[in-house]
């Protein structure tokens, strides 16, 4: 990665930033071990273990708090933000939500890849507590400073436009949100190991036309999904364990007890190994 000055974003976030760039980071009394952090949290996500990482992220936002790191409390909050919708705590969705966009102004990041990220983050979370319209200027503030600043075929838009045409869908905007999954596919097919994100994206879109009343075309997706999912590329690891979980139910629902099983069983002895 360069790391000169004249390259990087004003301060980053994944990073720990540079007090060059803002002096109020000098405050600081310490720094935490991010990517300990990361790294430790990603170990308890692999194990399905969501209350070990619970009890590890919030010990590391205190002491991030405490030492005035603001860094690396943005960072955490960060985690913080998706674990929360998984376990569906929204109080403390809404609560570190708040706190990311505050830390995003005070390092500013506003125009930054690295804030895009925590914004994209922010608009998946008020989509998931029921608030698609306070989650759409968000994603299109998300959208603006990816385009400006990365490539098109970039692997993070893909996982932005999955959440994107979530929102969209709530907010009845279908042909829009259509396009938004056509383009995630068009940019997860050439992302490296991308085939369980790209069954997710399928996953959605049967559910889109299932919405729009558009049911002759939901198979096709469920079946792609399907040997997507079981691509023998796929490394099977907790992450994968996660994505055929988070698919299951879909099969379930249109008809495919089995498969859904199956997926299910795969997962709980992916996360035993683990």
């Amino acid at each position: 990665m360069i790391d000169e000055i004249d390259y990087k974003e004003p301060s980053c976030a994944l990073c720990g930033g540079k007090e060059f760039y803002n002096p109020e980071l000098a405050t600081a009394k310490g720094r935490i071990p991010v990517k300990r952090v990361i790294e430790k949290v990603d170990e308890y996500y692999n194990k399905n273990d969501l209350m070990g990482a619970k009890r590890h992220l919030e010990y590391w936002e205190k002491e991030a708090n405490a030492l005035n790191d603001f860094n690396g409390e943005l960072s955490v909050v960060d985690e913080l933000l998706g674990l929360y919708r998984k376990n569906g705590d929204n109080e403390n969705a809404l609560r570190v939500l708040e706190r990311a966009l505050i830390l995003v102004d005070k390092l500013e990041l506003k125009d930054t890849v690295s804030g895009a990220t925590v914004y994209l983050n922010a608009a998946t979370t008020y989509k998931a507590v029921g608030k698609a319209d306070k989650a759409l200027p968000l994603y299109e503030k998300t959208l603006a400073i990816y385009t400006a600043n990365l490539d098109e075929s970039d692997v993070r838009f893909g996982g932005f436009y999955n959440n994107y045409a979530l929102a969209l869908t709530d907010a009845g905007e279908f042909d829009k949100a259509e396009q938004c999954y056509l383009s995630a596919i068009k940019v997860m097919e050439k992302a490296v190991g991308g085939k369980p994100d790209l069954a997710i994206t399928y996953v959605n879109l049967a559910h889109l036309y299932d919405t729009a009343n558009k049911a002759e075309k939901i198979t096709d997706c469920m079946f792609t999904a399907y040997n997507l999912l079981n691509d023998e590329e796929n490394v099977k690891n907790g992450y994968y364990a996660y994505v055929l979980s988070k698919c299951a139910p879909s099969f379930k629902y249109f008809g495919y007890d089995k498969i859904a099983s199956d997926f299910f069983k795969e997962a709980k002895e992916i996360y035993e190994r683990s």
